[in-house]
């Protein structure tokens, strides 16, 4: 074949390029033909992606990208001048022109970035060796001045460009999508190419794969630019043309310039640029003096070693001297020695690192080095789960850091290896099954209503994480019959799953940062993301690549310890985190009664629950929860309790296998545990053994089988005597091989399961034994989320530790430990009030002493950033109620006392200074400003005051008084659907349409007209656990809006609503004051999911409801699908549309409620329940 499309743009063109590499290398095989080029707009993300694509088909890559031109210089950002840059092609010759094309792309993202990544003409004519250009499309620069009838313009730039490029290197590209402006200036293309032997290349711009493909890409356009479908405005393509052609399709269009289809494969012959994979590139690393890479790494190991094992023993000794020789025959030295590096700068500064993270944990190497704070002997952690010597590969070592900190570790990586050296790492966001449904109703212009009820039939949960619209449809009925019933919800999920799965958009990796030998744009492209400098590859090409990619995780409940630790320390100076002992019975205890709230990793109800039925007694224990609680192995914790509770049953298929699964009660739960059973039955290495288990989780068939006649008859050709060799019975050998199958997909890394069980451990010590300075410093590090804040003051009550309202002469920034033993509030909590003032504060306050009065603080700190509504916020929240002042007194003298100041401050520039004023010491002259007689406020305003300016109630809650109550009516808390909620495992105590009963009170309302002329209310409610949203609708608001006022106490009965992700709302069914709470009807009954027949207003499942509509694109209906959102249930409801004779078909709970709105919209007539 002669031609090859060099215009393409891959599902990498961020909504716009709709060609995903797989389908477009199988459609090219398809048509015979051999190569072809990527060019993204403005980036290279795809690059390596494509690369491998096209290997693995046979087809030959060429690596390229169409840039965005500056119509001046990358610097210029004036919008009338520079918003329009031009476009252009460029194509990679060889390694020398990737260099320079990823250093072009990186500046134009990192510097050039205006509307679009820019680069411009300096950058070309320097770093143009290796590249050929194309002149490009409509956009590019020659088609925009023949468009406008400058050809001698055209023909200038043509020349420049082939002067810059050199004569071999530049085209002039032609295209024929059937537009007409394409065909206007083909002929003055044409003459250009003979009047200046600049040659011709065709090219197809393609977009899409197949002509049918065009409303996919329609689709992405429309959603990238917030557009719908029926928008005659919209930015779209004016043909469907901009698809893979087939040379035949090529020649036809452009038969009278056949060596511009010929010129395709010259190009694409002259293109030979290839990727290097599995070559490490680690950076430099400077070691002391007097030591080469080798000499320093045995030094760092053998002190270490002196120092975590006295000792010495023998056999720690040979494990050592094991690993340190696999690192070194894998070429892995300086790996270890650069994380050595930065993990001892982090603990020399006090930042506080974590025990480990992941397999790293299982090497005896890294925790004499210090990277690990974990003893893998002591742990039975293996060397061979992280380093296989039999798979060798680039190690993964991601450290945790204080959360607060981690920048200045990657901050001291900058200066060490150079910033140019150092990158984060991008990620992209891809449209999964349920948002692309809403991405796809958006465009397509259907309410929001609809298209939530249809999302929300896609399967949800840890489980159904990554579930396709095509599973969706096989495993849940409702969206099926949707999608079968309604030719609107049919189109959108067939449009969806055209562009399900495709990256929507590039966002920054949480922790992943790359660092190189060389400055990171001659082995990847760049971007900026905010204010980050990140890669254009993820993180599983970068390793592919062979660079270093470290992960440095932020953990909240590092900084957490190191707080706590820190307000320790000043009553226990010599208080060591680190020394504390790791079998403390009080601990555990605390832990086997549930009291987990707070508690790293064991705070979620599901956790609890676990812990109160396992009664952990030791870390193992711990370390066995946080391996067992996730989907899949949660099945074997009933049986690991029981072992644990009663020995007598536990049992072992063979004995050798009591060694090995002792420590978990007889169950398999780690993948160590996997690795050994390999070792000790089959005689494995242990580096096979984990070569079998990674093959049996990622279910490889014939690997499998293969090794389950290894295991149980050995394999001469590897030395594996096997099973029946080493005294096992043929069927005995079967059976615990197909235990091992079951349970390794299940198995979990016990060093990362280790690593996080000695973080929970810590944080539960510090819960038990010093309550006051852990809940101070949890509360402090959760000061961003009200809910948590407000469970964390409930544990604090529970424990007996008062919260303390803010202080002027207490308080510090933080949340600290009052002398009276009560938690201090932090004055960061307080709306309105800078880190400048509270800087001020303490340091004055260290400085001259307490403050001695209002005046006294307003005077002394006056020139510090205090202004009058950080000052109001601190009266407001009871900053100054130590000082016995009513806060009624001080919101009336506030104004009159900073009015003097700032005249006695004026008097003084002026000169005019007040004798008896400095003599009596004060030098501002100002008299103290009495207090005026005036009451209090109410109880209820002073809470209210509290929760404006803190967020929080501080002396008292709304529902004190009504505790009796809300006893009576059995309501839940909202703290509890929303952490259950928020669970890793998913909600197991509640779920989506269960009615509860709340008692809250109402924080804010917002009312909103709907399409249908109605009115409806967006309610937030809070008790002292949490807050949630509520959604109250016409008849409900008609009956009882009247007690939707702030600060009323509610009795809400309603159902809970889960849309995807999002936080639970309620959607109200009754509410009432709760003061006259006793009096209702609805005010008894527990919290609970009730059966149809249980509910008031449900009508039986079997029921159908049908409703006739003048047409399915009447107003009513969108308000019914709306209205259909509140009561989702598996009932069936059949819209009929008059106009069409067509039925449509929704599941519904059929409720008296919706039957009743139902026929006040569409008439008695038009609603017929059968």
């Amino acid at each position: 074949m002669a031609f090859t499309h060099l215009h393409v743009h891959t599902e990498y063109s961020l909504l716009d390029g709709a060609c995903r590499i797989d389908d477009l290398v199988r459609r090219l095989k398809e048509l015979g033909q051999t190569s072809v080029a990527i060019t993204d707009h403005g980036v290279m993300y795809g690059c390596v992606e494509f690369y491998k694509a096209c290997q693995a088909e046979g087809i030959k890559p060429i690596i390229g990208c169409e840039v965005y031109v500056a119509p001046r210089t990358r610097f210029d950002k004036v919008h009338e001048l520079d918003s329009e840059a031009r476009h252009l092609v460029l194509l990679c010759r060889n390694e020398e022109g990737y260099r320079n094309l990823s250093y072009m792309i990186s500046q134009a993202n990192v510097d050039g970035f205006y509307v679009k990544p820019r680069v411009d003409l300096d950058l070309l004519r320097e770093y143009h060796g290796g590249l050929i250009a194309l002149s490009a499309c409509l956009a590019g620069e020659i088609p925009r001045r023949l468009r406008a009838g400058d050809y001698e313009g055209a023909r200038e730039h043509a020349l420049m460009m082939r002067d810059i490029m050199g004569e071999d290197s530049y085209y002039l590209e032609i295209q024929d999508h059937g537009i007409e402006e394409q065909r206007r200036i083909l002929p003055d293309l044409y003459r250009l190419s003979r009047e200046t032997g600049i040659p011709l290349v065709a090219t197809n711009d393609a977009h899409y794969i197949c002509r049918e493909d065009a409303e996919a890409q329609d689709v992405l356009m429309c959603i990238q630019t917030g557009k719908t479908l029926d928008d005659p405005n919209r930015m779209r393509f004016e043909t469907q043309e901009f698809y893979i052609k087939s040379e035949e399709e090529m020649r036809a269009l452009f038969p009278d310039h056949p060596e511009a289809i010929e010129n395709t494969a010259k190009i694409a012959e002259c293109c030979n640029m290839d990727f290097s994979f599995g070559t490490y590139h680690l950076p430099e690393f400077q070691y002391p003096q007097g030591y080469d890479a080798d000499s320093w790494f045995e030094k760092l190991c053998r002190d270490g070693f002196a120092r975590r094992y006295p000792d010495e023993p023998p056999e720690y000794r040979k494990r050592l001297e094991y690993e340190m020789d696999m690192i070194r025959r894998m070429g892995f030295v300086d790996y270890f020695l650069i994380v050595s590096d930065f993990t001892g700068y982090a603990k020399s500064h006090d930042i506080p690192v974590g025990p480990g993270r992941g397999s790293a944990a299982g090497s005896i190497v890294a925790y004499c080095m210090e990277i690990t704070d974990v003893d893998p002997m002591k742990y039975e952690l293996y060397f061979e789960r992280f380093l296989n010597p039999e798979r060798v590969t680039m190690p993964d070592i991601d450290m945790d850091f204080c959360y607060r900190r981690r920048g200045e570790v990657i901050d001291y990586v900058n200066q060490k290896y150079g910033a140019d050296h150092v990158a984060q790492i991008i990620t992209f966001g891809t449209m999964a099954a349920k948002g692309v449904i809403r991405d796809v109703g958006r465009v397509m212009n259907l309410s929001y209503a609809e298209v939530d009820v249809i999302a929300k039939q896609v399967p949800a949960g840890p489980q159904n994480l990554h579930i396709t619209l095509d599973e969706a449809l096989q495993v849940s009925k409702p969206l099926r019959d949707m999608y079968e019933e309604d030719e609107r919800v049919k189109r959108l999920i067939s449009t969806a799953r055209t562009i399900e799965g495709m990256p929507r958009n590039a966002s920054k990796h949480a922790a992943g940062v790359v660092i190189t030998r060389r400055p990171v744009y001659e082995y990847v492209p760049l971007a900026r993301n905010d204010e980050s400098i990140v890669t254009q590859y993820v993180a599983a090409t970068l390793e592919e690549l062979g660079l270093l990619k470290m992960d440095f995780l932020g953990l909240r409940n590092l900084t957490i310890l190191d707080d706590a630790q820190r307000m320790i320390r000043q009553r226990e100076p010599d208080f060591d985190l680190h020394k504390i002992p790791d079998d403390d019975p009080e601990v555990f205890r605390m832990l086997s009664s549930g009291r987990t709230a707070g508690v790293f990793q064991m705070e979620s109800s599901g956790m609890t629950g676990v812990c109160t039925q396992m009664k952990p007694q030791s870390i193992e224990d711990l370390t066995a929860i946080i391996a067992l609680y996730r989907p899949g192995p949660m099945e074997s914790i009933p049986r690991f309790i029981a072992c644990k509770a009663n020995p007598k049953l536990i049992s072992y298929k063979h004995p050798m296998l009591e060694p090995i699964l002792s420590v978990t009660y007889g169950c398999i739960v780690y993948q160590e545990q996997v690795m050994m059973i390999f070792q000790q039955l089959a005689g494995y290495s242990l580096g096979g053994a984990d070569m079998v288990r990674r093959a049996i989780s990622k279910k490889k068939a014939e690997q499998i089988e293969a090794e389950r006649v290894a295991f149980i008859y050995g394999d001469p050709d590897r030395s594996i005597k096997g099973c029946i060799a080493n005294g096992i019975p043929e069927e005995t050998a079967k059976e615990i091989y197909n235990e091992i199958y079951d349970f390794a997909n299940y198995a979990f890394n016990k060093a990362h399961a280790v690593c996080y069980a000695i973080v929970a451990y810590q944080t539960a010590y510090f819960k038990a034994h010093y309550p006051r300075e852990y809940m101070a410093a949890l509360l402090t590090s959760v000061l961003d989320s009200t809910d948590k804040v407000a469970e964390y003051i409930g544990e604090c009550k529970e424990l007996g530790i008062p919260l303390l309202p803010p202080d002027v002469n207490e308080s510090r920034s933080d949340f600290t430990v009052a002398p009276g033993g009560g938690i201090r509030f932090g004055l960061v909590g307080i709306k309105g009030v800078g880190w400048g003032l509270i800087d001020a504060l303490v340091a004055e306050r260290e400085k001259d002493g307490p403050f001695r009065s209002f005046q006294d603080f307003c005077e002394r700190m006056y020139d510090h950033d205090l202004n009058r509504r950080a000052l109001e916020n601190m009266i407001r929240c009871g900053s100054f109620d130590s000082m016995g002042a009513r806060r009624s007194q001080l919101m009336a003298v506030m104004n009159p006392v900073m009015d003097g100041i700032a005249a006695a401050r004026k008097r003084n520039l002026e000169g005019q200074f007040d004798l008896f004023g400095a003599l009596s010491g004060d030098e501002n002259g100002q008299d103290e400003v009495p207090l005026p007689d005036v009451p209090e406020y109410s109880r209820s305003e002073l809470m209210n005051m509290e929760r404006e300016t803190t967020g929080l109630y501080l002396t008292g809650h709304p529902m004190d008084e009504y505790r009796e109550v809300i006893r009576q009516v059995r309501a839940v808390s909202i703290g509890a659907i929303n952490s259950d909620f928020a669970s890793e495992g998913g909600a197991q105590q509640f779920q989506d349409d269960q009615r509860v009963t709340l008692a809250c009170v109402v924080t804010s309302v917002k009312t909103k007209t709907t399409r249908n002329n109605s009115l409806m209310a967006y309610v937030e409610l809070e008790d002292d656990t949490g807050g949630i949203e509520m959604l109250v609708f016409s008849r409900q608001l008609g009956e009882a809006g009247s007690y939707l006022k702030e600060g009323t106490a509610l009795l809400v009965k309603g159902r809970i609503s889960v849309r995807d992700e999002k936080s639970p709302q309620i959607m109200c069914d009754f509410l009432q004051p709760l003061a006259s709470a006793g009096e209702s009807p609805y005010s008894g009954g527990p919290a609970t999911l009730d059966r149809p027949a249980d509910r008031p207003g449900v009508i039986a499942d079997k029921s159908r409801l049908y409703l006739r509509v003048p047409s399915i694109s009447d107003p009513s209906v969108a308000y019914l699908r709306k209205v259909l959102v509140m009561f989702p249930g598996k009932s069936q409801l059949i819209f009929y549309a008059k106009d069409t004779q067509k039925r449509y078909g929704a599941s519904c709970l059929i409720h008296t409620s919706l039957v009743r709105e139902a026929r006040e919209v569409l008439g008695e007539e038009n609603v017929v329940l059968k």
